[in-house]
């Protein structure tokens, strides 16, 4: 929560900060899932480093410990309208309607068994709100017994890099021939 103060201005190297998280989350899972990436490569978000990486690294984490081997883990960073998505979608165990609005309570667990066994302390998600706050960004959980979760972190216009995106409105309302 400290780390928070004077840190949301910094403009962060976002698609960077992703594909680290993604290579340490390769390396958790030992070769046992495959991974599917979209990263646009130009888009930085502002907000602090330290936060953004706790979001990105819980979400990857939970989605190795909760999808059995063989499953698919599919990342993606893209443009959300004028702001930014940043998305975690698992083929794994998934999460019944009922339980969801209670994920990201401190040290909630959907099953407390199999918390334990697969090393979950019940606070990630909770980490992960909390750290989005700092953002202003909205998290939402989309999740089906037995087919998988989607975990989307939308962050608003203000906290995406304005330059980036000016240049791009700049260069697509540019008329040929003029």
């Amino acid at each position: 929560e400290a780390d928070r103060i004077g840190s949301r201005d910094e403009l962060l190297p976002a698609p960077g900060l992703i594909l680290r998280a993604i290579e340490e989350a390769k390396a958790l899972s030992k070769a046992q899932h495959r991974f599917e990436q979209d990263i646009d490569v130009d888009l930085r978000l502002f907000g602090s480093e330290n936060e953004f990486y706790s979001v990105i690294s819980n979400l990857l984490s939970n989605a190795v410990r909760y999808t059995p081997a063989g499953g698919t883990i599919r990342v993606r960073w893209v443009r959300d309208g004028d702001g930014a998505c940043f998305s975690v979608a698992d083929t794994g165990i998934g999460i019944a309607a009922e339980d969801i609005p209670r994920l990201t309570e401190r040290f909630y667990r959907v099953d407390i068994g199999r918390s334990r066994a697969s090393g979950g302390t019940g606070l990630g998600l909770s980490i992960v709100k909390h750290a989005l706050e700092g953002f202003d960004a909205h998290f939402q959980i989309d999740s089906e017994p037995g087919v998988g979760s989607t975990f989307n972190c939308r962050f608003p216009a203000h906290r995406v890099d304005a330059g980036v995106l000016a240049i791009a409105q700049a260069l697509s309302a540019i008329e040929p021939g003029k």
